[in-house]
């Protein structure tokens, strides 16, 4: 894993000073080696920087910026089948002098172009450089694993792993984004291809940039679409084929992301999901697994015990630690930095911890994200389609009369918790004509009347993958996970992951994001995902060949963390200063009486939702370390 950084400046003032300087604010990203090409053509000066962390080819042979002929490459990812396409190169004359990935994407893009990438299985940003025709392809993977920014501004262009590169040079504008922000606060993230900031984007999974020098056009095309695959005929099959045909894939796609020149550990949550992956890896070899769990002191939050129960079951070498308030103490003047727009997934907190206890032992980690995205895990799914499967005129007559009451007046009701949010998200809902929409409306924290108060400017809604439309070829269920793979799963989930892991310079590898598995569950009916009020029916069924049912069969909990009574007390003081009345108004970008109304109540002991406040938090802190 890698840190990629560069520029097309058409004006000719970024000079290579700036480029390393860019450059150097990825070192976390790749610690083991740095490179950079600067290049004055008679368009533009073009910059390429390279941070690089040694996992394929150790050695000197896989430093990048690499070349060969007329291309220049730098790459942040892993191609995990590059040695078959290396063989199918050498059998094409091609000859190679090290044995990393990236010479092979290279040649493979010299002889293929474009199309080369139907043939990467893996995670992958990519910038290649033609110096005969004067293009910059910028490439990113289908499931938006690893990530892509950049930022275009009359004559400059400017890419990176991470926004912080941007800063650094003196030409980039760092204006807030008033529609990205009321985005941010609804969801605790901002959705591709927005970012915080005006003229900055981040490149949509399964797309790529080209960019013309001589011309100064830029295209963004498409390659790959989990929708296209969402869109075909379901298949005629059989629940055994089904079960045989997804479990050979899981053990394909488990043993391409064990490739690997250093050590590779597991994160072990006790899960269906990532038991799955341990139980898979351990039954295929003999030597010990290395598997990292995070516990929780506060019980409803822990579940190390049932990692452990597994750990002990499969026989891994397992190795656990328990985050405690003062860890997140630790951690939480971290995050601005390691997390530079604005993110609100408060388990970034033991997610980073996971990643430097992790790092003490192994260089690469696998994890299990994506499960509950493809088959169906989440409790939002079945709450989405049962306030949207009401009855039309029972949802008529229901949102009639909730129009007309005001939740604050409604007795007993209006002292649970988060109550007129929740009453205003299911109004919301049954007003919808879309199963998509009512899960866009549950997975809400600030409903759109909420945002409205909340910011001071007004702001018009983004346009993100919630938008895009499925074939009714799929019912409710399978719409809902199409969407929630190219938004929640791409913009929160693999946001969280990378920036944490790479913070302390751990690669992590996501097996079930193997394209080829999610091509084949889209096609399935969802009745094989959820069955019987069942979630996750299909998978579950592979992981009861491994593991008993007894062990595993349990409610779901969730990588959630007990921020709500940590901040009651070891963490009420950031609340208090960052949240301060003047400082609110000194922004001018929120409604300081409505941020304040929010705190007060919360800390006078009423049942706030408290990611509210965690999100407001969490920007707050990123405005003071950025703007």
């Amino acid at each position: 894993m890698c840190g990629i950084v560069g520029f097309i400046d058409f004006n000719k003032h970024t000079n290579i000073n700036i480029l390393e300087d860019m450059t150097n604010t990825l070192h976390h990203r790749g610690p083991d080696d740095s490179g950079i090409s600067f290049y004055e053509s008679q368009y533009a000066n073009i910059g390429l920087g390279h941070k690089r962390l040694s996992i394929l080819d150790i050695s000197s042979h896989g430093h990048q910026p690499m070349s060969f002929e007329n291309l220049e490459i730098i790459y942040n990812g892993e191609v995990y089948n590059f040695n078959e396409i290396k063989k199918e190169l050498q059998d094409l004359s091609y000859t190679f002098n090290s044995t990393s990935d990236t010479e092979v994407i290279l040649k493979a893009y010299h002889r293929w172009g474009i199309k080369a990438v139907d043939r990467f299985n893996g995670m992958f940003s990519i910038t290649i450089y033609d110096k005969e025709k004067e293009k910059l392809i910028l490439l990113r993977d289908r499931a938006g694993v690893k990530p892509f920014f950049y930022y275009h501004n009359e004559d400059l262009f400017l890419f990176s792993s991470e926004l912080k590169s941007f800063h650094i040079h003196d030409e980039f504008k760092k204006i807030i984004d008033t529609d990205s922000l009321a985005f941010y606060f609804q969801y605790g993230y901002i959705a591709q291809p927005h970012t915080i900031f005006k003229n900055t984007y981040k490149l949509k999974s399964g797309y790529y940039l080209e960019l013309d020098l001589k011309s100064k056009k830029i295209k963004e095309l498409k390659y790959w679409d989990v929708i296209d695959f969402y869109n075909c005929e379901k298949l005629d099959i059989s629940e055994d084929e089904a079960t045989n045909r997804v479990e050979d894939l899981l053990k394909s796609s488990f043993e391409y992301r064990m490739v690997s020149d250093v050590n590779v550990g597991v994160f072990l949550s006790g899960g269906y999901d990532s038991s799955l992956v341990c139980s898979i890896l351990q039954n295929q070899r003999k030597k010990k697994l290395n598997t990292f769990t995070i516990g929780f002191e506060e019980n409803s939050f822990n579940e190390a015990s049932y990692a452990k129960e597994v750990a002990k079951y499969l026989g891994t070498n397992h190795n656990e630690y328990y985050c405690t308030a003062k860890d997140a103490l630790n951690i939480l003047p971290k995050l601005a930095q390691i997390y530079d727009e604005p993110f609100g997934d408060s388990s970034a907190i033991p997610t980073v911890l996971l990643s430097e206890f992790t790092k003490q032992k192994v260089n690469v980690a696998l994890s299990a994200d994506g499960g509950d995205e493809i088959f169906a895990g989440y409790t939002k799914y079945e709450q989405s389609l049962n306030y949207y499967n009401k009855s039309k005129y029972l949802k008529f007559i229901l949102s009639f009369y909730m129009n007309k009451v005001n939740p604050k007046y409604i007795p007993i009701l209006n002292k649970t918790y988060n109550f007129e949010t929740r009453y205003e998200k299911i109004n919301s809902i049954f007003k919808t004509k879309d199963c998509v929409e009512a899960m866009k409306i549950t997975s809400q924290y600030f409903t759109e009347n909420q945002t409205k108060s909340l910011i001071k400017n007004k702001y018009t809604k983004i346009k993100t993958n919630f938008d895009n439309k499925i074939s009714d070829i799929n019912d409710d269920l399978n719409k809902m996970l199409a969407i929630d793979y190219k938004t929640y799963m791409s913009d929160d989930i693999l946001t969280k992951l990378d920036r944490a892991s790479m913070s302390v310079g751990l690669e992590v590898r996501e097996p079930f994001l193997d394209h080829r598995l999610i091509e084949f569950v889209s096609k399935l009916p969802s009745s094989l995902k959820y069955k019987n009020n069942d979630k996750k029916y299909l998978l579950k069924n592979i992981t009861h060949k491994y593991l008993p049912k007894n062990m595993m069969d349990r409610p779901k909990q969730g990588f959630g963390v007990p921020i709500q009574t940590w901040f009651k007390d070891e963490l009420k003081e950031y609340f208090l200063v960052y949240l301060d009345k003047k400082r609110l108004d000194d922004e001018g970008l929120l409604d300081s009486g409505e941020v304040v109304k929010l705190r007060d109540s919360y800390l006078s002991g009423a049942k706030e939702n408290i990611q509210k406040l965690w999100f407001l938090l969490m920007f707050e802190m990123w405005y003071e370390k950025w703007m």
